[in-house]
């Protein structure tokens, strides 16, 4: 008896399990409401850790130089400024998508086809 039940139950369950899997394709196109602060903060984050890392790479670089070759400030200096320029390049270059592989930002171009049909009127949807 508990047998017969039991693949009903499994049938149940798989349904269920479709239905959800459905309802997350189709709110997967959308966007859910803390998504975008979520993708922000994670971006924000990104910059700051681009920047920091940097400075202290071009830091510990200058500082070690300075011990090894006994130059006391000005290596250390001269690497501050190169790993700020190099924080604030990765940064920029984070900001703006240069550099990124192909595909990764929508194409801001447009074809003459995705503005209007052949007799110059707009696509139809």
């Amino acid at each position: 008896m508990t047998a017969d039940k039991k693949p009903a139950d499994l049938r149940d369950l798989d349904a269920r399990l479709q239905q959800a899997r459905d309802a997350a394709k189709i709110s997967a196109g959308k966007d859910s409401p803390g998504s975008a602060g979520r993708s922000g903060l994670g971006f924000a984050m990104r910059l700051g850790v681009e920047m920091v890392s940097a400075l202290v790479i071009g830091v510990a670089i200058g500082y070690f130089l300075d011990r090894w070759l006994g130059t006391k400030p000005w290596l250390m200096l001269l690497f501050f400024l190169l790993g700020s320029a190099a924080g604030f390049m990765g940064v920029y270059r984070a900001a703006t998508g240069l550099g990124q592989t192909v595909g990764y930002r929508q194409d801001k171009r447009k074809t003459q086809n995705d503005e209007e049909d052949g007799n110059g009127h707009p696509p139809s949807q």
